[in-house]
Formats: C-alpha cells, sequence, structure tokens
C-alpha cells in the first residue's frame, strides 16, 4: 500500500478550473469510474467538492499506468500531475473544461464491490442504503445537503452573534419535566432507581439563562423526544434555540425575522421579502384548516353553514342544527383528475381522520354530477356553487361535522388534493407567522383544559380577565413561524410573575406540590429578579429540509433512524449485558412483543 509521505494535497477535485491550467497539482479522492481505451486510461476521481477526470496515455511511465488500470471504483487514490484542457469537454461537470495529466498514483486504500452503487437518487432502498450509511454519505446529492447544513450553521452563529448573543450550553442530562412528548429516560448508576432525562427543548434552561443575566442567549441545541417518526420527524433533531429579556412580542418576530432574511439569501440565494405575512390562529383555521397552512397555492375553505342550514339534505341541515358546520373547499381544473374513483379515496382518507363521510360536486361538460344534488332545490345548489366560487371543470368537496373536525378534515384534503393535481409549486418559500394562539385547549380524553404550549407561555394582558370565567377566550403570547406548509419554529413570552403563575397552575389543574416537585428550581429563581423574556426554536432540520426540497429529514441528517426510531449501520437500541443492568439495578420485565 501507499502512503502519503512526500505527497502534497493542493487542493480538492471540484476546485480545479481552466485558471489552474498548467499547474502541478495534488489531489485526493475515491475513484468513481475508470474507463480503459486501450493506450488511453480514464479515471473520475471524487472528493466532497466534485469529480475531475483523471487522464493517462502512451506518455504515461508505464509503472505510473499499471497501478491507475489496477483501480477500481471507490478505491482511494492520491495523484499527482498538471491541468490541462481537456479535448472532449463536459458541459454537465463543473470541472469539464479540464483534466489532470497524471505524473503520480497512490493508493491508499482498496475497497470491496460497494453494496450499491455511490450515485446521485441512488435507487436502491433507503434500509439498505442506512444500513451503510458512511457509503451513502459519499453520495453527492447526500454530501450537498450535508455541507449546505455546515453552511446554515456558520450563518446561524454569525447572525446571532452580530445581533449580540451569546451562546450557551445546556445540560444533555436533565430531570425529567413534562413538555408534550416522551422522555428519553437514562438510569443513574449512582442514585439507583432514579433517572435523568433527555431534554425535549432546553426550554428551562434558557429561562434560567435569562435570570442569570444573560440577556441574550443562543445555542444550536441537541434535543430528543420519544414519539413515533414520520417524515418531518426524528427522534433527536436540532433547534436553533434562542431566548431574549427584556422584550415583547414584535422584538421575537423582528429578530426571527432577520435570521430567515439572512440565512435564505447567504445558504441558498433566495430573497425573502419582509414583513412577513401574518395569520392569526383563527384565521389559519377558517381560511386552511392547520395552523400550518400551505400558501404556495390557493384553495381556501369557505363556510357554507347558513346556506344549507333548511336545506332538504339532512346531513348538512341536521349538522348545522346539532351546533357543527359546513365547510367546502374548491378545486379549479380538477374534474378530469377526481374521478369518481379518487373521490372515493379522498373519502376514505375523510373517514380515516375521523369524519362521517364526504359530500361532492363535479363540474363536468354534461352539467352537474353530486352525490347529494337529489336533496337540494336548484336555488341552493346554485347557492352553493356560487360561494364556491365554482365553474365548468371545477369540483367542490363538502365536510360537514363539528367545527374542529370539519377544518381539520379539510385542510389535508386542501394538500391531498394540490398533491393529486401537482399545484404546489416546488421553488417557493412561503413564509408567515401564526399569530394569538389559544391558551388553552380542550383535552377530549381528559375531559378538561390543558395548556396549548408549555404552562410558562403568557396570556394576552387583555385576555387576563377571562382566565377563570370563560377560557376560550384567552389567546396567548405565543407565534408559530410556518414555512410551506410545516412548523419550522413555535415560541411564546414567558410568565414571570409568581402571582399569574400560580394561578395558570390552578386553572390548568397543577397542585403547588406538583408545580415545585417540577418546576421547584425555575419557580424559585423567579423569586430573585426574573426579567421579562421570551424567545423561539427553530428547526434546523426542518428548514434545510425545506430549502433542499428533500422528502424527508433522513435526508439532511448525518446519521437518522429509521421509521420505527432504529438506526440500520449499528443496530441500535440493542440489548445490554446483564451485569450492566445489574450495576443500575435495573431488571427487564417481559418483551417488546
Amino acid at each position: 500500500m501507499d502512503y502519503l509521505q512526500g505527497f502534497k494535497r493542493t487542493g480538492y477535485c471540484g476546485n480545479l478550473t481552466v485558471a489552474d491550467i498548467g499547474k502541478t497539482v495534488g489531489v485526493c479522492g475515491w475513484v468513481q469510474r475508470r474507463r480503459n481505451l486501450g493506450s488511453l486510461l480514464f479515471i473520475d476521481l471524487r472528493d466532497r467538492t466534485g469529480i475531475v477526470q483523471l487522464a493517462l496515455d502512451d506518455t504515461t511511465a508505464s509503472d505510473v499506468f499499471e497501478k491507475a488500470n489496477a483501480v477500481r471504483s471507490e478505491y482511494v487514490l492520491a495523484v499527482g500531475g498538471i491541468v490541462r484542457e481537456r479535448s472532449s469537454k463536459n458541459a454537465e461537470l463543473k470541472t469539464g473544461d479540464i483534466e489532470i495529466e497524471v505524473t503520480e498514483v497512490r493508493i491508499l486504500g482498496k475497497s470491496e464491490t460497494p453494496p450499491f452503487e455511490i450515485i446521485e437518487n441512488c435507487p436502491t432502498g433507503e434500509t439498505q442504503r442506512l444500513k451503510h450509511r458512511y457509503l451513502d454519505l459519499r453520495r453527492p446529492d447526500l454530501q450537498s445537503n450535508i455541507l449546505l447544513r455546515n453552511k446554515v450553521m456558520k450563518i446561524t452563529r454569525d447572525y446571532f452573534y452580530d445581533e449580540g448573543f451569546i451562546e450557551l450550553d445546556t445540560p444533555i442530562l436533565i430531570r425529567s419535566t413534562p413538555e408534550g412528548a416522551r422522555d428519553f429516560l437514562v438510569p443513574s448508576r449512582l442514585h439507583k432507581g432514579t433517572f435523568y432525562a433527555l431534554p425535549q427543548s432546553p426550554q428551562l434552561y434558557k429561562q434560567l439563562s435569562m435570570v442569570a443575566g444573560f440577556d441574550k442567549y443562543i445555542q444550536l441545541a441537541r434535543c430528543f423526544r420519544d414519539e413515533d417518526s414520520r417524515a418531518d420527524r426524528q427522534p433527536e433533531f436540532t433547534q436553533i434555540d434562542m431566548e431574549m429579556s427584556f422584550v415583547e412580542v414584535e422584538d421575537v418576530i423582528r429578530v426571527g425575522e432577520g435570521y430567515v432574511k439572512e440565512v435564505f439569501k447567504k445558504a441558498i440565494d433566495v430573497d425573502i421579502q419582509l414583513p412577513l405575512p401574518r395569520l392569526t390562529f383563527k384565521e389559519a383555521m377558517d381560511n386552511y384548516g392547520t395552523d400550518k397552512p400551505d400558501t404556495r397555492f390557493e384553495m381556501k375553505l369557505y363556510d357554507l353553514s347558513d346556506i344549507v342550514k333548511d336545506c332538504g339534505f339532512s346531513v348538512f341541515s341536521g349538522c348545522v342544527a346539532d351546533g357543527g358546520t359546513v365547510r367546502g373547499i374548491t378545486a379549479k381544473n380538477a374534474v378530469s383528475a377526481l374521478t369518481r374513483k379518487e373521490i372515493d379515496k379522498l373519502t376514505e382518507l375523510a373517514k380515516g381522520s375521523g369524519a362521517k363521510g364526504l359530500a361532492w360536486i363535479r363540474l363536468t361538460d354534461d352539467g352537474i354530477a353530486s352525490s347529494f344534488a337529489k336533496f337540494m332545490t336548484e336555488d341552493e345548489m346554485s347557492a352553493i356553487l356560487e360561494k364556491a366560487g365554482a365553474e365548468t371543470g371545477d369540483v367542490v368537496l363538502i365536510i360537514a361535522d363539528a367545527k374542529n373536525k370539519a377544518l381539520s378534515v379539510l385542510g389535508q384534503l386542501r394538500c391531498e388534493v394540490a398533491r393529486k393535481l401537482d399545484i404546489i409549486p416546488k421553488d417557493k418559500f412561503n413564509l408567515l407567522w401564526i399569530t394569538e394562539f389559544p391558551f388553552f385547549d380542550w383535552d377530549e380524553e381528559l375531559g378538561q383544559f390543558v395548556a396549548m404550549h408549555h404552562p410558562f407561555t403568557s396570556p394576552m394582558d387583555e385576555c387576563l380577565e377571562y382566565l377563570e370565567t370563560d377560557k376560550e377566550k384567552v389567546r396567548a403570547k405565543c407565534y408559530d413561524l410556518v414555512l410551506n406548509g410545516i412548523e419550522l419554529s413555535s415560541g411564546s413570552i414567558r410568565i414571570t410573575n409568581p402571582d399569574l403563575q400560580s394561578r395558570i397552575f390552578d386553572l390548568l389543574g397543577i397542585s403547588k406540590e406538583d408545580a415545585y416537585s417540577k418546576f421547584g428550581y425555575l419557580l424559585d429563581a423567579f423569586k430573585y429578579g426574573a426579567p421579562p423574556h421570551g424567545g423561539m426554536g427553530i428547526g434546523l432540520d426542518r428548514l434545510i429540509m425545506q430549502m433542499v426540497h428533500a422528502e424527508s429529514l433522513r435526508d439532511v441528517i448525518p446519521y437518522p433512524k429509521l421509521k420505527d426510531a432504529t438506526e440500520a449501520m449499528t443496530n441500535c437500541p440493542a440489548e445490554v449485558d446483564k451485569a450492566q443492568l445489574d450495576e443500575l439495578g435495573i431488571a427487564i420485565i417481559g418483551n417488546n412483543e
């Protein structure tokens, strides 16, 4: 095997240009492919910056030619030579105008045949690729994602440093506190029977940092949540976490908007116009059926309740009479795509989301086809179509149900229909704020109001009078940043008044004993001069996922977990030795079946 002694790497493969013609260079990398044309030998050498062509011919020293001819895919090479102009240029390659006339080849590492080809958009199944993630990460498209992630992290730090923020580390081993998802627990060896938790977020520590006098905190924080995975969720993720003292909602929003403008411009050269649009929670739900709307396309929801409250179709009139609502969406020019068969699929989707059914109208060239037209008068159908703004070629979809259910299901249908119609722009980044969230959320299982966010979120000042008398009227000093239909960030102004915090705990059914058991250290800290403060956490992984138009967070995290929260490469989670369990005082009872 050859080594690097005496060899000088002068740069990276993908950075060579016509300006380097005539220069002697040294590059290192992996063999992408080798082409032997008899007296001519070409090798594509790849590193994280790209590919450069190596050229050998009958003027090359015979020992160098023979050594180069022996290499195979994914061999690791160090190559010296002279940059020259290519006779046959490749416009699809960044270095397609030049090649290296090879004078030296060193084989630094040999490779067996990889289990899949190291190419962009590799067709091999994800599980197999993640089993060999170190090979998967060699693929140019994944490397590009990870390099962009690195770039965004630097831009993030630079922006917040320039804004006067201080980067503070918070512990990974913490006390378990309720934050909405299950904690990952870590047993203590020194204190048997007790457990640390991995942080779902640094929420309480960043608030303590405000009490400590660090008035602007920032951290690229590792967070952990033991919840089911999905395309935009992983059990461990990175959050751009920030907190500020002596601020109100507008101050936090200003910093957040400045950040997204800067990161999009510097990372991917996209101009974000400020100020960002804003919708209240109620406006978002009424228009889009979700508090994280995708506004890259239209198809807003509308209310048909007044039109159908006295109609002959009992599904509609009965729903309104029982206090429910009848809402619809109109899919423009969709009659060809939304056939009866496709509408049946949408009906199953609606039922799977808890709706009782899906009513519909298809406006074809032959007239109106509908699931309920026979129960309606001509005037009632005309009024529906007028409200829907429906014309020939359109499809109207209607849900009759309790308000929250109808809005939620239509919100899901809206996005599903948009995907079927392929009307969602792929190169558009629509950011907006959702504000004035309800402070309380009704929990059907518990039969009581719970905090929609964490219990330290401050109610809006004008809503304080309703805390005990009308919880549905209470709105929070809370704000979410939404990007293309995903929640990118969530934040709030925090409660620092002990009397108000005590009222909130009482209303949430948290006793003083429970409050001190769970949050005593924070409540004690607030006794010693807590400044007003607020902040937010921005999902770094979700941000990168949107920037590169990835289908899954797994495409932008170096070593992700599969959907079942396992890691295929290391086969974790895994059993541990009984001796380790004994040392921790833990016995395994039962199994995972």
